[in-house]
């Protein structure tokens, strides 16, 4: 998942960057509302943490453009201003979420992965790579038409994969999303939750699909 960033403020802006970064996500980070609205508007990211208060233009008028141009991805209003009525604005604008300054990260993460996890709920119902399909409101998946059983996990993983095909994903992206926990290098349960989804939709097929690049994760693609 892509995250954009909208934050004048120095510190702020860094500490949120580098921390979803290490929650998995690939970041963006720009300083003011003209930058934010062109990047955002580029149609890049799957979702803006957005400041209210920022030069150029203000987080409600950018805030406003996305929608205007049809942009329905996830905003969460990040911001010091605390009434009542600038949530309320934030919220009629078209924003899915409003946290005030000072915030925990930790509270920031929970809501920037329920946001998602919203998001891919309206994302497409039927994914396929190769003869490897998956239909996520029936729970099944199949390759070469043959029908594979996959626990609950293994399906979660199956269908992150197949909603980011080519892009290679982290462990702690992978354990982040599938698992909803922060990953910790003493745990090994995203290699052997692959090594068992391999064992069921690679080792009898071709070509295999699931790839591992060393040092940076897994990615699913043909080669």
């Amino acid at each position: 998942m892509k995250i954009l960033i909208v934050e004048d403020e120095p510190k702020t802006g860094d500490y949120l960057r580098q921390g979803l970064a290490e929650a998995g996500f690939t970041v963006d980070l720009v300083r003011d509302g003209v930058d934010g609205m062109h990047v955002g508007l580029a149609g890049e990211h799957d979702l803006v943490v957005l400041d209210v208060n920022l030069p150029g233009l203000d987080g409600w008028q950018v805030l406003q453009a996305l929608r205007a141009a049809g942009r329905d991805l996830p905003v969460l209003f990040l911001t010091a201003r605390d009434r009542v009525e600038d949530r309320v604005k934030g919220l009629e604008l078209g924003a899915d979420d409003y946290l005030v300054k000072p915030f925990a990260f930790s509270e920031l993460l929970a809501r920037v992965r329920t946001l998602l996890r919203r998001g891919r709920a309206k994302e497409a119902a039927a994914l396929a790579l190769a003869d490897l399909e998956l239909d996520v409101l029936k729970r099944r998946a199949s390759r070469g038409g043959k029908r594979i059983d996959l626990t609950a996990k293994e399906f979660a993983l199956l269908e992150l994969f197949l909603r980011h095909p080519g892009e290679v994903l982290s462990r702690s992206y992978i354990a982040s999303q599938v698992w909803d926990m922060n990953f910790d290098s003493d745990t090994n349960v995203v290699e052997v939750a692959i090594r068992r989804l391999r064992a069921k939709i690679d080792d009898d097929f071709t070509p295999r699909l699931i790839h591992t690049l060393r040092g940076m994760g897994y990615v699913l693609e043909i080669r």
